[in-house]
């Protein structure tokens, strides 16, 4: 095996910073801050300039290095927003909130690093092979983000495709499986010879191009459900108004200025809105309902008992005894009782303290800290002929869980509704990050998401995960609009798409297995290498 000379210490270092540089590059292509539109084209040039630093034959711990770099700045510039939480609105010291974002970055990139280390012992000679178990080790190292230590995967580097050739992949492998190939594509880049495209060593570059177009176009045509049933007309659009508070995020739980200014506008707009349902964003009613005034909610849930209107109200539910959930009321006419969700995927820190970790919650002032979970798989919310799925912000980042109700064609979702307040990270690029997320959740289910949020971004995305209305962000209003429901029944002609099949039975196993198989396939091969 060919080893490379040590390096100076000069071009080391010059290669570390074309590394974070490379990172810096990697979280501008999930939502450019100056417009909030991704850019797949920079998400795979970016990625390509760290597989052409690490291509082999670079020592393992040269690759390691430098995939902790570049992971560490990605993250870095993806979530810097996150020291606006900390420190304006939890009050922790600016040194520590730096040291704070700073050391998740890099607990992060240490993913990254792990298997860049791996990719160096165990890359093939063959650049096309080499390619193909760079994007599965990638893919491992997304993985373990998105899942371990409850998951962080927000700015997984497929988002940046949510537009471009590989959104069509979407609805087939998931956000993880296009970040899979977007890897492969880099790593071929990063090989690419002068010349190659009139040899026949670049065989590999056009054919998997060429698999990736005709592969979306047929399965654009075809879901695994639906493909030989014919289309039915649609099922009525239905009308929605869906608020935008804008309650200022320090004000928001002061009862003094921000707790009755949401309790009187939620209450006048949910009054005098006429759509058919009607979206409060998450915790816009800032109280436990024994803390409101008396007569609150029953006035509310008498205005949408009668008439021909639905609302789903964010709502903090619970008690000392029994805990507290992040929850979703849901009012209907002729109901029994209020529908309830209640937020299964919670934020660390924000809405539960991993052990250990209470000494760093005591220093920061952020109300309702500590929440239970609710279940995964909650019934939808039937209004309209639809099944409306709710999901509280940050649970939109975990397709494999939002998927876990398609397991029965029946009962699926029809159409998802995301509950937010991003008002914890400021005017910043994380709104423009969190609409990216609801994009592809659209994309890979083929379901429109409506998104009612406290600052933005306040939106209806269709299931071709295209923005048809939004709202300005940071202000205070209502987005009306209509949308139209998909897969409303098992002759509706659109079915549910081949990701929400088998992510519904299996979960991301398919995807971790075939990452293992991808890299217990070069370890033998390299063995043999060695033993030849």
């Amino acid at each position: 095996m060919v080893r490379l000379q040590r390096l100076p210490g000069a071009a080391l270092a010059g290669q570390a910073c074309l590394a974070a540089a490379a990172g810096v590059a990697q979280a501008l292509s999930l939502a450019l801050p100056w417009s909030g539109e991704p850019q797949w084209w920079l998400q795979i040039l970016s990625l390509a300039v760290l597989a052409w630093l690490v291509r082999a034959p670079a020592p393992w711990r040269r690759a390691a290095g430098l995939g902790w770099v570049f992971a560490t700045a990605w993250m870095a510039a993806t979530f810097w927003w996150l020291f606006i939480s900390m420190h304006h609105y939890g009050g922790l010291a600016a040194p520590l909130a730096v040291v704070a974002v700073l050391g998740l970055a890099g607990f992060l990139g240490a993913y990254y690093a792990a298997v860049l280390a791996l990719f160096s012992r165990l890359a093939p000679t063959h650049r096309a092979l080499a390619a193909i178990v760079f994007g599965a080790i990638w893919m491992l190292a997304e993985l373990a983000r998105g899942t371990l230590w409850t998951g962080f995967p927000w700015g997984a580097g497929g988002y940046a495709h949510v537009q471009g050739p590989l959104s069509a992949l979407a609805r087939t492998v998931g956000v993880y499986g296009v970040g899979c190939v977007a890897a492969v594509l880099a790593m071929l880049l990063a090989q690419a010879r002068p010349g190659d495209l009139l040899r026949l060593r670049a065989w590999a570059l056009v054919a998997l191009g060429a698999l990736v177009l005709v592969g979306a176009g047929l399965q654009r045509q075809c879901a695994i459900e639906s493909c030989h049933t014919p289309a039915l007309p649609p099922s009525p659009p239905i009308s929605l108004a869906l608020l935008q508070g804008n309650i200022p995020q320090d004000e928001k739980f002061q009862p003094g200025s921000g707790v009755p200014l949401a309790l009187q506008w939620y209450a006048d707009a949910l009054r005098a809105a006429t759509a058919s349902l009607v979206v409060v964003p998450e915790t816009a009613i800032p109280l436990l309902p024994q803390q409101l005034m008396p007569g609150y909610l029953e006035g509310l849930a008498a205005h949408f008992g009668q008439g021909q209107q639905a609302a789903l109200v964010g709502i903090p539910m619970g008690d000392e005894v029994q805990g507290y959930t992040n929850s979703v009321l849901g009012l209907k006419p002729a109901q029994p009782a209020p529908y309830q969700y209640d937020k299964h995927h919670l934020v660390p820190f924000g809405e539960f303290i991993p052990p250990f970790f209470r000494w760093f919650t005591a220093m920061m002032n952020i109300p309702l800290g500590d929440f239970n979970r609710g279940a995964i798989g909650q019934p939808s919310f039937v209004w309209a002929g639809q099944r409306i799925a709710p999901n509280i912000c940050y649970e939109d980042l975990f397709g494999e869980e939002l998927g876990a109700r398609f397991a029965d064609p029946a009962s699926a979702p029809t159409l998802f509704v995301n509950f937010s307040n991003i008002g914890w990270f400021g005017n910043t690029v994380a709104i423009d990050q969190h609409l990216q997320i609801s994009r592809m959740r659209a994309l890979e289910f083929e379901r429109p998401m409506v998104r009612a949020t406290n600052t933005g971004a306040t939106a209806i995305i269709d299931h071709r995960g295209v923005v048809t209305h939004a709202l300005a962000r940071h202000t205070r209003g209502v987005l009306t609009g209509q949308v139209q429901g998909r897969g409303l029944s098992a002759q509706d002609g659109w079915g549910i798409t081949p990701y929400a099949w088998w992510v519904a039975r299996w979960g991301l196993a398919p995807l971790w297995a075939a990452g293992f198989c991808v890299v217990a396939g070069a370890a033998l091969a390299r063995r043999r290498r060695l033993r030849g």
